[in-house]
């Protein structure tokens, strides 16, 4: 068959298709208005961007089952227990987020936290040092052991499965040593753990302190992406329009005020929730809003990229793994303010696969390159709320192993099939 031009010469060429432009979705919701989050939302579903849709799903489906059963589970007195336990486990969760976006694995993080209580303990109590000054001192031998850790990985080469995982025994060993005989040390109820162990925001008993509290989470949302839009106005890039950004405000104002409401019906919002919530914040900008949490998520898709794009590796290794040491030193002492106590089943127990558990449920790609820390708090949100609902129901801890680990199991499922659905629309 001849596929000459007509005149006689080269063969003719295929044109190839035209390649569709992609569109950023706030222009899409600017042209568009609602119609135009419809079809942001369902392109995202479509490509395997599922978000945290997810795990909120799940999160009002196990509260619906439980308050069914018990009308007790979202009574205000039970929701303020829930965001005081859940604060601890948290705040570890929070630093295995970093290591986890880089695709690797913290095994050490409950050991650090166990020993991080003694340690405190030693050193406020036994030695009498000012509860300020020793929190500090333990959180930076908690960074101090994150980094020892990241070296060994990053400059020396062995994997983090390995260098955590002799961390794990090493530094529960540390803490044994420490507690000798007696196996515990009685905390004093001052300094730091006085405030991470009341339930009351910051010791006030009125009203005001919650509604203050969800004012200003309100206000920083409004005003922040008010500057931000006017920042991406002025490059001539595009922006959130008025219209989603006051949305975005109200839905948080609802949520925000409902929370605090239910909250002030018992004791308030405890302080331990108030902490995590600002480090989580912070720890978001740091993630976003910079260059270093561009590399993070840069080592997290590729390393090899982030090599050839001048990225320190090791760098920011070490740094990760020295933010989950501290975060980790930080979940000891909001757990040891729950007892007052340091004792040999600190960071023992199911705390380290609690601990993965809610960074994955929430959100947190076992596989690196895609998550955030809100995951920490989401993924806790359902694990404490499933540990409390059982405890109401009187059912046995196995059943709560059980529900968790099925509750683990399907994360990492949706996680994994939203993985293959990006690849197969290119979006990967």
């Amino acid at each position: 068959m001849d596929t000459s031009k007509p005149g006689g010469g080269t063969p003719a060429e295929e044109v190839p298709p035209a390649t569709v432009a992609a569109i950023d979705p706030r222009l899409l919701v600017r042209e568009q208005g609602f119609k135009g989050y419809i079809t942001e939302f369902q392109r995202k579903l479509k490509g395997g961007e599922l978000g945290s849709l997810p795990v909120i799903v799940g999160l009002i489906i196990i509260w619906t089952i439980f308050q069914v059963k018990d009308s007790l589970f979202l009574s205000s007195s039970n929701m303020v227990n829930i965001s005081f336990f859940l604060s601890g486990t948290g705040m570890i969760a929070a630093g295995l987020v970093f290591v986890l976006l880089l695709g690797e694995i913290d095994l050490s993080v409950a050991s650090v936290s166990g020993l991080s209580s003694a340690l405190f303990a030693i050193f406020a109590t036994t030695h009498g040092i000012n509860p300020w000054l020793a929190a500090l001192m333990t959180l930076a031998i908690g960074a101090g052991i994150g980094a020892v850790h990241g070296f060994f990985f990053a400059k020396i080469g062995v994997p983090a499965f390995v260098v955590t995982l002799a961390g794990n025994l090493g530094w529960n060993g540390l803490m044994l040593w420490l507690l000798g005989s007696t196996g515990s040390l009685s905390i004093a109820d001052t300094g730091p753990l006085h405030i991470l162990g009341q339930r009351s925001f910051f010791m006030n008993q009125s009203i005001a302190g919650a509604y203050v509290l969800a004012t200003v989470g309100v206000a920083a949302l409004l005003l922040g992406s008010l500057v931000d839009q006017t920042r991406r106005r002025r490059a001539n890039v595009p922006y959130r329009p008025t219209s989603e950004i006051v949305l975005r405000t109200v839905a948080l104002a609802v949520v925000a005020y409902v929370a605090a409401f239910v909250l002030n019906k018992s004791s308030g919002v405890p302080n331990a929730l108030v902490i995590f919530l600002v480090a989580l914040v912070i720890c978001d900008f740091v993630l976003r809003r910079t260059t270093f949490g561009r590399k993070v998520f840069a080592v997290g898709g590729s390393i090899e990229a982030a090599r050839r794009a001048g990225i320190s590796v090791a760098a920011v290794r070490i740094s990760v793994f020295a933010i989950a040491g501290f975060f980790s030193s930080l979940g000891g002492l909001f757990l040891a303010a729950q007892t007052y106590t340091a004792t040999l089943q600190a960071g023992q127990g199911n705390l380290l696969m609690l601990a993965i558990a809610a960074a994955v449920i929430g959100g947190t790609s076992l596989f690196g390159g895609r998550g955030n820390v809100w995951s920490a708090l989401l993924g806790m949100l359902v694990i404490q709320s499933i540990q409390t609902g059982l405890d109401l129901l009187n059912m046995n801890q196995s059943i709560q192993y059980m529900i968790t680990g099925a509750v683990l199991l399907a994360a990492v499922v949706i996680d994994s099939v939203a993985r293959r659905t990006q690849k197969a629309s290119g979006r990967a």
